[in-house]
């Protein structure tokens, strides 16, 4: 009898332990957070904070405009008021809005407004996507970037807007090794962004404009 006793009460606490273990999970997964914010090319944007640690994803889209569901070769043509957008998802017990700011100013030409490096047009310039909580910290990051840059930054930090991912052909493209037919022959897709990286002159220019605070550049 004490030995079911002494049985019942050790099942007991390991259901209640497990129980625990679940809730702190769950708990854990709802204290995820996103920001939204375009930087040119989505699939560098993207390639880019998938580094960072404490971001958990890093999704391509759309954003800012007035067209649902648009399709890439919408967002291209112009016309929908659309950014290509990168909603990234982090642990803020890792790493902070703050900190992603910050980085993501250091990774894209804020001075340009036509665009960003050989990707011209609206859809390809650099904008923040804020929620009300997001824009003090963001326009804090703004003036320090600024500041450290002694020039005009022209990047907006608007308010929060819909975003739509974009197609599975768009995701982690950086890291994909399907073919392509490019130029210079077949490529996977991963050789052909770092080929379109390179002569595109992102991170040449953004080495120019930040040195060494540059985050990702030549990563």
């Amino acid at each position: 009898m004490t030995s079911l006793r002494t049985f019942k009460t050790v099942s007991l606490s390991l259901m209640i332990a497990l129980g625990l273990i679940a809730q702190s999970k769950v708990g854990h997964a709802q204290q995820l957070e996103t920001i939204t914010v375009a930087g040119g090319c989505f699939w560098c944007v993207e390639a880019d904070f998938e580094k960072v640690n404490g971001v958990t994803e890093a999704v391509s889209g759309f954003a800012g405009g007035t067209v649902a569901n648009p399709t890439y070769k919408q967002v291209v043509k112009g016309g929908t008021g659309h950014y290509e957008a990168v909603q990234i998802t982090y642990d803020p017990a890792k790493v902070s809005a703050a900190t992603l700011y910050h980085m993501f100013f250091r990774s894209v030409d804020p001075t340009d407004a036509g665009g960003q490096f050989c990707d011209r047009g609206d859809s390809y310039r650099t904008a923040i996507f804020a929620t009300t909580d997001q824009t003090a910290e963001a326009e804090a990051a703004k003036a320090e970037a600024q500041a450290e840059l002694g020039q005009t930054i022209v990047t907006p930090v608007l308010g929060s807007a819909e975003f739509y991912p974009a197609d599975g052909y768009h995701q982690d493209y950086y890291k994909q090794s399907g073919l392509i037919l490019t130029r210079f022959g077949p490529k996977s897709k991963a050789n052909a962004y770092k080929a379109y990286r390179e002569a595109c002159g992102r991170d040449t220019r953004v080495k120019q404009l930040w040195g060494a605070a540059a985050p990702f550049a030549g990563s």
